[in-house]
């Protein structure tokens, strides 16, 4: 049963990185740098592991507050976890000369994201068993994954245009609102018409995220259709 439970949290993450990887059709990543990412990124768990267990211990009450549980949501949960996701993008990936075109921001943010929601998912199921298996294959794993492209969107156009503050401070902020806002739906306990808005709320983001990737393989300067790439 533990294998079971072990397999059934780790595999959403290996499904979504596949599904992005063969996206990039046109120029792919190399297996060394995605393994990395990938491992590095489980460890992103720790400091928003620390801050919400703090925030839990010495902040309000956010359970039944629908008011502490905005600021808890976006101060706490999605800023400080994508924060240390994007930190570690902008340290590793973001430097290497394998990010070579725009599309390389979805590629590693996700993998990086991936890694987070691996560990977190593991956490998880262990505690809630298969249900909670079932239910996140569907919701928080996809939602990491969308939280992601938005984020790497933004950084893969930052790289090729003199590393622009405003593209990645857009990234970063993108990702902590859509899953503020995704939280906040969700963790409205009391009110379970906001938790089915959560739902509308993922597919949208899910949809966004397949158009983000779409807009940046169309335009990849390894496509033949596109003229020779050049650095600004």
């Amino acid at each position: 049963m533990l294998i079971i439970l072990l397999a059934l949290a780790v595999a959403p993450a290996i499904c979504i990185i596949l599904l992005v990887y063969f996206k990039d059709k046109y120029e792919r990543e190399p297996f060394s740098l995605i393994l990395k990412c990938f491992i590095l990124g489980i460890f992103t768990i720790i400091p928003p592991a620390i801050i919400e267990i703090a925030a839990k211990k010495i902040g309000p009450d956010h359970s039944t507050n629908s008011y502490n549980i905005i600021i808890y949501v976006f101060t706490t949960v999605s800023f400080s976890e994508e924060l240390s996701k994007y930190l570690l993008l902008r340290i590793l990936p973001y430097r290497s000369k394998h990010f070579n075109e725009p599309f390389d921001g979805i590629i590693y943010a996700v993998i990086i994201s991936m890694g987070f929601a691996t560990a977190e998912n593991i956490l998880y199921v262990l505690r809630g068993g298969m249900n909670v298996a079932l239910i996140r294959m569907f919701t928080a794993i996809p939602a990491h994954a969308a939280f992601a492209v938005f984020m790497g969107f933004y950084v893969g156009l930052a790289k090729f245009r003199k590393h622009n503050f405003l593209l990645l401070l857009t990234g970063l902020l993108t990702a902590i609102i859509a899953h503020g806002l995704y939280d906040w739906l969700l963790f409205q306990n009391n009110m379970p018409g906001l938790q089915l808005l959560a739902v509308v709320c993922l597919i949208v983001i899910v949809i966004l995220s397949f158009r983000a990737m779409n807009i940046h393989k169309k335009n990849s300067p390894f496509n033949p259709a596109n003229r020779p790439f050049s650095h600004p």
